[in-house]
């Protein structure tokens, strides 16, 4: 079986991920220390018994997935499986600096800070309550690009996830975006579903956070990747650290492919998604995207072990 190491996004996090990882392993333990350390609060504190609204701010959100994320790599590894056995990476949205951080790319520390910016520039880069975004259902992604075209009117309205087959993700001005629902309705969309985000992701109005970012990264030490990552806004496969440092900007503002992503690895040669971290959303979509896939969530001492012996 050829393998793929994919990371989830925002969204999969719950209160407690990952506890079981730390006290089972302790270099997934110390994934939460680094992290801590990295950001100089507590967070683990936070992933493990906080509130799941404090948890669920972008700033905090970011960090914590690729927290949970890479102490379920250091638990594959402590079970004789690195990132090698994989021969891609690939994460929806964030999860892509999760794939970067476990392809040994970027540092977790220096990841960490990376996301707490970009959480906290995506949330501010749009005042609470003027942007939204909508999940379109039953409309394939040149319909919804069509919807969100006649709901625009002048404002931001742009198909931001291309997750699946069955679902395409609208993102934009509020106003813009509940036209889009109204009209994707119109058309034939089983349905359209606004979702409870702080913040209208992957649009043209996240430019602010964009330039964040591009002033981040510009500061980071980035290597190429063990293994080729498939990156967000191509779709396709890249190992150059000018090329990564440059795609992660254009990702704040450019659609996650993730439905063609995943078509490109099937492609290449792969079998197998391993669904590294918090949730079994990506294996959702996958299931949907390409049927002969095979899934297996990695989130768990259990799962890890399982894994290994697989």
């Amino acid at each position: 079986m050829t393998i793929a190491f994919v990371f989830p996004g925002q969204g999969a996090q719950t209160i407690g991920m990952g506890k079981a990882l730390a006290d089972a392993y302790p270099a997934a333990k110390a994934v939460f220390d680094e992290v801590d350390e990295a950001l100089g609060e507590k967070l683990s504190q936070l992933i493990w018994e906080g509130e799941i609204e404090t948890l669920t701010l972008t700033q905090n959100a970011q960090p914590a997935l690729m927290a949970t994320s890479m102490a379920a790599m250091r638990a594959l590894e402590a079970e004789g499986v690195t990132v090698e056995k994989a021969s891609f990476v690939a994460g929806h949205s964030l999860g892509e600096y999760s794939a970067l951080a476990a392809a040994g790319a970027i540092s977790v520390a220096d990841t960490a800070r990376l996301l707490r910016t970009r959480g906290l520039a995506m949330q501010s880069a749009v005042p609470v309550g003027e942007g939204a975004m909508a999940a379109i259902l039953g409309l394939d992604l040149e319909a919804v690009r069509a919807v969100a075209e006649e709901a625009a009117q002048g404002e931001v309205c742009q198909a931001a996830n291309d997750n699946d087959p069955t679902q395409v993700v609208v993102s934009g001005a509020r106003a813009a975006v509940e036209r889009a629902a109204v009209i994707a309705k119109e058309k034939g969309a089983k349905r359209a579903v606004m979702l409870p985000v702080s913040a209208p992701f992957h649009c043209a109005l996240m430019q602010p956070a964009a330039d964040a970012m591009a002033e981040a990264l510009a500061g980071v030490d980035i290597k190429s990747p063990a293994v080729p990552l498939i990156a967000n806004v191509r779709a396709d496969e890249v190992t150059s650290p000018d090329e990564i440092r440059q795609l992660l900007v254009e990702q704040v503002t450019g659609s996650v492919r993730w439905r063609e992503s995943v078509q490109a690895m099937g492609a290449k040669g792969v079998t197998e998604f391993w669904e590294i971290g918090a949730g079994k959303a990506l294996s959702g979509m996958i299931r949907k995207i390409d049927r002969a896939l095979a899934c297996r969530q990695v989130g768990t001492p259990d799962d890890a072990k399982a894994a290994a012996e697989a």
